[in-house]
């Protein structure tokens, strides 16, 4: 959910890409219903956020959205991790067959539910989405595209002008300020990250 730079951040949730243009925060997306599992209703959902357990915990209402039809929500009535995914009952999907209608939908939050973070130097990933990037000496490398998740840790998507999007790993070393306040990523790269090819 929220972040500073380190060797193992967190942080997962990304931008929808669909905004809705109703008077609320940005979305985020934080889960995609896969498929129905069993003959109880649950569903097989991949996660997209580092806090499942608060944003897929009884009660939680999610903003459900299927191509070709209008947004809905989706109330979480009981949640478990089953082989690296979660198993959700939702209580507009009683049964299996209810269950196969919601595959395929994206789940989704507002920003404004999102708590701020406990530590004024963490922050939340979709506000570093359009920040300039620069080096040290104030040198601008390009903007913040997306952050990423691999085997390796977090990375930064930065789009540069005329150049390939770099991708830097978002760690202290190589990313140590993000200033939100100052609208800024400032980064130190190792000789050869930023090479354009």
């Amino acid at each position: 959910m929220s972040s500073t730079p380190t060797s193992s951040p967190s942080a997962q949730e990304s931008s929808a890409q669909e905004p809705s243009g109703r008077e609320r925060g940005a979305e985020l997306l934080v889960g995609v219903a896969s498929r129905a599992h069993g003959l109880k209703g649950e569903v097989s959902v991949n996660v997209h956020t580092d806090s499942p357990e608060e944003r897929f915990a009884p009660g939680a209402v999610l903003i459900a959205r299927r191509a070709g039809a209008p947004d809905g929500t989706l109330t979480v009535e009981s949640s478990r991790p089953h082989s690296g995914r979660l198993l959700v009952r939702f209580v507009e999907a009683p049964d299996r067959t209810a269950a196969e209608g919601v595959r395929g939908t994206l789940l989704l939050i507002t920003t404004d539910v999102l708590a701020p973070p406990d530590d004024p130097d963490d922050f939340h990933v979709h506000q570093l989405e359009g920040l300039p990037v620069e080096l040290m000496d104030g040198s601008v490398v390009g903007t913040v595209r997306d952050v990423v998740h691999g085997p390796a840790g977090e990375m930064l998507i930065v789009a540069r002008p005329e150049l390939p999007d770099a991708l830097v790993p978002f760690v202290r070393a190589i990313v140590p300020t993000v200033d939100l306040a100052a609208g800024r990523v400032v980064l130190t790269p190792p000789e050869g990250l930023l090479d354009g090819e």
